[in-house]
């Protein structure tokens, strides 16, 4: 596979109980060294043919084989929301026959039956076993559902005779995962445009040692730029001081204050057709900056705070042919009213209300509570996302604005 051509691309791989796992490996392998960031689910059974380290060692990931190995989330719905595309391999004949009659008695069938992204199987089994009429029928119903079915190869079988049966090769199996893809949901439908994501929150100085801040980690916009990235974007993130890698094809821009981020977007904001304004800037800073080190003898500072800029309002303001995305964090039950409000005081298109306090939700979580809320009306309810999912709805609004305000602009 040349180059990174599946670079930000997330592949859930689920390896069954077969001695061909240990292929699995070299196609896990391929696909990592492609770009892809790589989660791998192992039945139970999967184990006996090869460790789970195995797979860990290759992705960078924990394992999981189990569907309570992660008691925070529910994680099978998590590791399906995620995927871009999942891949079976081996898939054995009573993996098909799982998989073709909807039944979830694991972890990984119960996040295949989650999922709605695109799915490969490349099955592996003894001749007999491929050739009975049960995994024939099987088969034939996961194509008529759309999944593809990379079919096993003639060669050396595990009991030492020669048939059909035989996993394709790593190769094959990674070039079909990249044909999957790119028919898939999303596909490249932001290539050509340009967009500016912010992320993260804003430092405002007291002192040299201390400042005013908040509880944001960057994950939603470091998503939300991830995205944008996979299905083609120019994307430039302008992030806070936050303590995660620059996502891979995506041109970062590293600013501390409100000041330096309001500075970063309005210099690029004409040449942007989308923006969106993840970051959790401060509202307020200190009115003076302390050149020394305020002591703590000297008793409690007094620290006026003056308002910092309105970087939403000001994009509102300057609106012509972009499509403008805000979010709203909110402590409330229920964040949509004051997130209706923002969203048309500050002339946005769509504002996603983030509800943040709640255990489990939020700043520094793998999801948000959120709702998508929309100028013309098509609002998303509130409702638990994971943020990669959550990145993935957005811009799947913002791709079928962009072509309506051309007509209107263009």
């Amino acid at each position: 596979m040349p180059g990174r051509a599946l670079d930000g691309r997330r592949i859930l791989v689920g390896v069954t109980g077969g001695i061909a796992a240990y292929k699995t490996a070299f196609l896990v392998r391929i696909l990592t060294e492609a770009g892809a960031d790589v989660q791998v689910v192992m039945t139970p059974t999967a184990a006996r043919f090869v460790g789970p380290d195995t797979f860990a060692a290759l992705t960078h990931h924990p394992v999981h084989s189990d569907l309570f190995d992660r008691t925070d989330v529910v994680l099978h719905v998590r590791l399906a929301h995620e995927a871009d595309v999942a891949v079976v391999a081996p898939a054995t004949a009573n993996a098909l026959a799982r998989l073709a009659l909807g039944l979830a008695d694991d972890l990984m069938t119960s996040a295949l039956l989650e999922a709605t992204c695109p799915l490969v199987v490349a099955p592996a089994m003894h001749s007999g076993m491929w050739n009975h009429p049960a995994t024939e029928a099987h088969v034939q119903t996961l194509r008529e559902r759309g999944v593809v079915v990379v079919d096993p190869g003639e060669g050396r079988l595990a009991a030492g005779d020669e048939g059909v049966g035989r996993m394709a090769e790593p190769e094959e199996i990674a070039a079909a995962v990249t044909l999957a893809l790119s028919k898939g949901g999303g596909g490249r439908d932001l290539a050509g445009r340009t967009v500016l994501v912010t992320a993260g929150p804003t430092h405002e100085p007291i002192d040299p040692v201390r400042y005013l801040g908040n509880r944001s980690t960057g994950r939603m916009g470091f998503a939300l730029a991830t995205e944008a990235a996979r299905r083609g974007a120019n994307v430039v993130l302008v992030t806070g001081p936050v303590a995660l890698a620059d996502p891979p094809g995506v041109g970062v821009v590293r600013v501390e204050t409100s000041e330096e981020m309001t500075r970063e977007v309005l210099d690029r904001y004409a040449e942007a057709d989308a923006v969106v304004m993840a970051a959790a800037v401060a509202d307020w800073r200190p009115a003076q900056f302390s050149s020394t080190k305020l002591k703590k003898e000297g008793g409690a500072p007094d620290l006026p705070l003056e308002r910092t800029a309105d970087i939403l309002a000001s994009l509102g303001k300057r609106k012509e042919r972009q499509v403008l995305v805000g979010f709203a964090a909110e402590t409330a039950d229920d964040p949509t009213d004051e997130g209706r409000r923002k969203l048309t005081e500050k002339n946005l298109d769509l504002l996603v209300a983030n509800r943040v306090g709640a255990p489990g939700t939020g700043f520094g979580s793998e999801t948000n509570e959120a709702a998508i809320l929309a100028a013309r009306g098509d609002d998303v309810p509130l409702r638990r996302w994971a943020k990669a999912e959550l990145a993935r709805a957005v811009w799947d609004r913002v791709a079928g604005l962009m072509p309506a305000l051309e007509a209107r602009h263009g």
